[in-house]
């Protein structure tokens, strides 16, 4: 598990091009969905309806640990490689650390001008709805001055 700060750091060492390739990079990278879990996705529940690409997120809190369960098919990269970077710099962490998170991890990863508005928009509910599920399922306050991920 690398850090969020980690991540962000790598995009920032690389040009506009160079951030674009290696966030598709992360599109290869996020795990297959549990077994367990298909049954949720096909009946059409913890989808982010904000986003256009259909995106299954499942953050979970076990033993105050956070598990990312995600799906989101291979034909919508930049959503995927955004969920793929959600699963390794989260999953396995800890509630607090996903509440003390920036709130604006596009502009960290250098993504914000890079990005169309309805596909900032559709990763930052990405986002949002990743912190505010951890934040619910674990009852830790989120510290957040902005609502506003992009």
């Amino acid at each position: 598990m690398a850090s969020f700060e980690d991540i962000a750091a790598g995009f920032q060492m690389v040009g506009r091009d160079g951030r674009l390739e290696l966030l598709l990079e992360y599109s290869d990278k996020l795990p297959p969905l549990p077994e367990a879990y298909q049954e949720l996705r096909e009946a059409g529940l913890n989808m982010v309806h904000e986003c256009q690409s259909p995106v299954f997120l499942r953050p979970e809190v076990r033993d105050g640990t956070v598990r990312i369960i995600a799906d989101v098919p291979r034909n919508a990269p930049t959503a995927r490689a955004f969920v793929s970077i959600l699963h390794e710099a989260f999953d396995g962490a800890t509630p607090e650390a996903v509440a003390a998170a920036t709130d604006y991890p596009l502009r960290d990863l250098g993504l914000a001008n890079l990005l169309g508005a309805q596909r900032t928009q559709g990763l930052s509910a990405i986002y949002q709805r990743m912190k505010h599920a951890v934040a619910e399922r674990s009852h830790t306050p989120i510290a957040s001055d902005s609502a506003d991920s992009a």
